[in-house]
């Protein structure tokens, strides 16, 4: 049996990020570790597009990802993980994220490598680092080491909140994540990682 095959056997009619029933092929989720086994999922190429031209990214396509996130399959749990990583400036792909549920292996795999080669080559270099100098990643937990004013929200960020789940941005000294139910941008220079 083929690779293509055992994927087609596992779901045989459609995407297993969209649902989509047409032009299916399989996709390869990158730096797995040695100990999985299938590290491949089965999408269309709606969904390929997406993955390898992330300028090309509609969020509102990845709404779906509300259902599939569900899975058991670790290669696509990883997929869908990174795919909202990337989407985390939408609220409802922050809240999905911070409902799916990671255990630590899988996370690690998944923060691994982003979704494509071209963004790799865009942040490469470029480390966000916390106020003791631990370097930060997507997903990673922070504390606030001292209160913040958050502008336009009317409320302050105490010392010792701790924010989930956080993203990084295209500066090194900034990063974003959720407090008081509100999506923030924090200086790393206030951050502990945790």
């Amino acid at each position: 049996m083929t690779h293509f095959e055992s994927l087609i056997e596992r779901n045989p009619t459609q995407c297993e990020l969209c649902s989509s029933t047409e032009d299916l092929s399989p996709h390869q989720v990158t730096s797995a570790p040695n100990d999985i086994q299938d590290s491949s999922i089965l999408i269309c190429q709606t969904c390929l597009k997406q993955l390898t031209h992330q300028e090309a990214m509609n969020p509102k396509h990845w709404h779906c990802l509300n259902e599939t996130m569900w899975t058991e399959i670790p290669a696509l749990k990883v997929m869908i993980w990174r795919i909202l990583s990337a989407l985390t400036s939408e609220m409802w792909a922050q809240d999905l994220l911070d409902q799916l549920y990671m255990e630590e292996d899988l996370l690690s795999w998944a923060k691994q490598s982003p979704l494509s080669p071209e963004h790799q080559e865009e942040t490469q270099g470029v480390v966000s680092r916390d106020s003791f100098g631990n370097i930060l990643s997507n997903g990673d937990s922070v504390t606030l080491i001292k209160d913040l004013d958050v502008k336009g929200a009317n409320f302050t960020a105490k010392r010792g909140t701790v924010v989930k789940n956080i993203s990084l941005t295209a500066d090194p000294t900034q990063i974003e994540g959720r407090v008081n139910g509100t999506q923030i941008v924090l200086l790393t220079q206030y951050l502990k990682k945790s």
